[in-house]
């Protein structure tokens, strides 16, 4: 029994930071000794919880089942220091952040600035990317995810903003293809679309009571990064379909102009989405309610 939680925090640092030698760095130790520990917890559990080559770690089957349960342990212990060090419930340490970097940076930084110099105890870890991260397998404590549908039955998700979205041309692409006046000339132009997408292809539309009905248009492009996509409506390769927070520069400006405004576009949700956990670090549950008080402004 007393050697039922040795390693554990050494194999979780691994797992996070992908390799002996961060882990030994973030936690002062030797890579020797990060290794040595690693093959005791492995013979004292009696399976291989890692398959190791020189460049790279990946976890095996058991080594992913013990290392949820492992994250959800380290959870519960600070929580219960927490609880018991003077009630203390001052937001501290790292927090691990993913979100869209268009959102991010139109409207989710000036929320996290404000949060870490109001809680200067809190360490930010920040990933700015379009792609769909693993919240578990990849560590992090909060996801800020838009999208029209959100499909994230084992997480916990609150709906913090909501997002228009408009379809947009250049004024230089207009002037020189024309303006589509209904969404089916859309097949006779350039478009670009969003490949994070199942279907970039695809384009909903509705108008007022009448059924809603889909264009396949004609892709001249498409783009994994809502900024990137931006930057090629706006030099006039084509038109696109995207959330609000990507367009306002080029909107604000007048370079571009929203077409079909008489049509029913889909709304983006932006959610905070985290761990299904007992319980609730301060430092997430204050970032959030800072986030969804501030966006609701």
């Amino acid at each position: 029994m007393n050697k039922l939680f040795e390693g554990i925090e050494i194999f979780v640092e691994v797992v996070k930071r992908g390799s002996f030698a961060s882990a030994a760095q973030q936690l002062g130790h030797s890579n020797s000794h990060i290794s040595k520990e690693m093959n005791k917890l492995e013979a004292r559990l009696g399976v291989r919880l890692l398959n190791r080559t020189t460049r790279s770690l990946a976890l095996t089957p058991e080594g992913e089942a013990y290392y949820q349960q492992c994250i959800q342990l380290i959870s519960d212990a600070q929580d219960a220091f927490n609880l018991v060090t003077q009630g203390d419930d001052t937001p501290k340490g790292n927090l691990k952040l993913s979100c869209p970097i268009g959102l991010y940076r139109s409207h989710i930084q000036p929320i996290v600035v404000s949060f870490i110099k109001q809680y200067p105890n809190v360490t930010l870890d920040l990933d700015l990317s379009d792609k769909h991260v693993d919240i578990v397998a990849d560590g992090f404590d909060l996801v800020i995810r838009a999208t029209p549908v959100l499909n994230e039955s084992s997480l916990i998700c609150k709906k913090i903003y909501a997002c228009p979205t408009y379809v947009v041309a250049s004024k230089s692409y207009l002037a020189q293809f024309g303006r589509p006046h209904h969404p089916r000339e859309l097949i006779n132009h350039h478009c670009i679309g969003y490949s994070n997408l199942k279907n970039p292809e695809k384009w909903e539309f509705k108008h007022s009571d009448a059924e809603p009905f889909v264009v396949d248009v004609k892709l001249k492009a498409k783009c994994n990064n809502g900024e990137a996509e931006t930057a090629l409506v706006e030099a006039g390769v084509g038109i696109t379909r995207l959330p609000e927070f990507y367009l306002s520069s080029g909107l604000e400006s007048g370079n571009l102009e929203i077409l079909f405004s008489e049509y029913e576009q889909p709304t983006v949700n932006v959610y905070a989405v985290y761990p299904s956990r007992k319980h609730l670090s301060s430092k997430v549950r204050r970032l959030i309610d800072l986030l969804s008080d501030e966006l609701k402004k």
